[in-house]
């Protein structure tokens, strides 16, 4: 018997919170001594966000798990150097770009995603290569109700967004044709774009788009 869209709701997103829940059942205790003005620094820290010390302490240790701190460098998974720039700077930088070349930077970008999530052996899973954005800060992990990933528009253009989203969920690589131009002035490559990419408007301040959503096995 079939269950009806509320039901199927609350159904999947139950499996995404005990999903998230599952991380946080076996829980291990580390001492670690650090000087005084790194002990200072993180009071101040935790004061200025409103949290206990052991949870800040925490979401640094989460780092861990996405970036390779050294003591002169940071790093990804793969050994890819890194360096820490303002997200809106990074976002007029693409936007001054042409399509095409938006639609190059963002299917780069995912390669990237999925590179680090293949070295863990979980290029497959969505749900991981999500959350890796949000801790890499890219966007918030931010699924709906109904199993839509939501990309926050402060992320980058439109197409930018497209091609990084398209290559995440391995549907390879986004069509070049796929550009506002082509897309208005000839039904042919209209009518692929909208077949395949299907965006649709969940939230102003988002991206969505139909083929940018998790099954239910994606969530158990």
């Amino acid at each position: 018997m079939s269950r009806n869209p509320a039901q199927k709701s609350t159904s999947t997103k139950k499996s995404v919170l005990d999903r998230r829940s599952k991380l946080k059942d076996s829980t291990s205790v580390i001492t670690v001594r650090i000087d005084e003005d790194l002990n200072n620094n993180l009071d101040k820290v935790r004061r200025k966000m409103g949290i206990s010390k052991a949870d800040l302490i925490r979401n640094y240790l989460e780092i861990s798990k996405y970036i390779i701190k050294q003591k002169g460098s940071l790093q990804s998974l793969n050994d890819r150097d890194f360096i820490v720039i303002k997200r809106s700077y990074l976002r007029k930088l693409i936007k001054k770009e042409d399509e095409d070349e938006q639609i190059r930077l963002g299917d780069k970008l995912a390669r990237f995603i999925n590179d680090c999530a293949r070295i863990n052996g979980k290029l497959d899973d969505i749900f991981y290569k999500v959350d890796l954005c949000e801790n890499l800060g890219f966007f918030r992990n931010f699924i709906d109700d109904n199993n839509y990933v939501l990309i926050d528009k402060k992320f980058g253009s439109q197409k930018f967004v497209e091609a990084f989203i398209w290559r995440l969920f391995n549907q390879g690589e986004f069509d070049a044709n796929w550009v506002t131009s082509k897309i208005k002035d000839q039904s042919k490559i209209r009518t692929a774009y909208q077949k395949q990419v299907q965006p649709i408007e969940i939230s102003s301040s988002h991206y969505s788009f139909e083929f940018a959503k998790l099954s239910e096995e994606d969530t158990e």
